[in-house]
């Protein structure tokens, strides 16, 4: 079994990229991100999928950390840093998070 920290490592790149796809979701941060105007609809319903199930994955690491009890509050507080990390990145250096989403065209 993996250790604890590792796991809940884990779980916090896995909540940052979550929440970083579930933006790039968004027509107004993929224009931010990327340069143009809105991602095709596949695209956005596939980060919108992909944030879904990081977000899952991120619970699942946390479960396989510590006790249900205390693995929900640990993601809980992982929710609000990984939602912080993304919103500042966004408003300080948004083309860092290109590297969640490496394919558009017009990408500065």
């Amino acid at each position: 079994m993996a250790e604890p920290v590792t796991l809940l490592f884990g779980a916090a790149l896995t909540a940052v990229a979550g929440f970083g796809w579930l933006a790039l979701a968004m027509d107004p941060h993929w224009e931010q991100v990327h340069g143009e105007p809105a991602a095709p609809a596949s695209v956005a319903r596939c980060l919108r999928l992909a944030g879904a199930l990081a977000l899952a994955a991120s619970l699942g690491l946390c479960l396989g950390a510590d006790h249900p009890s205390m693995a929900v509050l640990v993601w809980v507080m992982l929710m609000a840093g990984a939602a912080a990390t993304i919103a500042a990145t966004l408003s300080w250096r948004p083309q860092w998070l290109r590297a969640l989403w490496p394919g558009a065209k017009g990408a500065r």
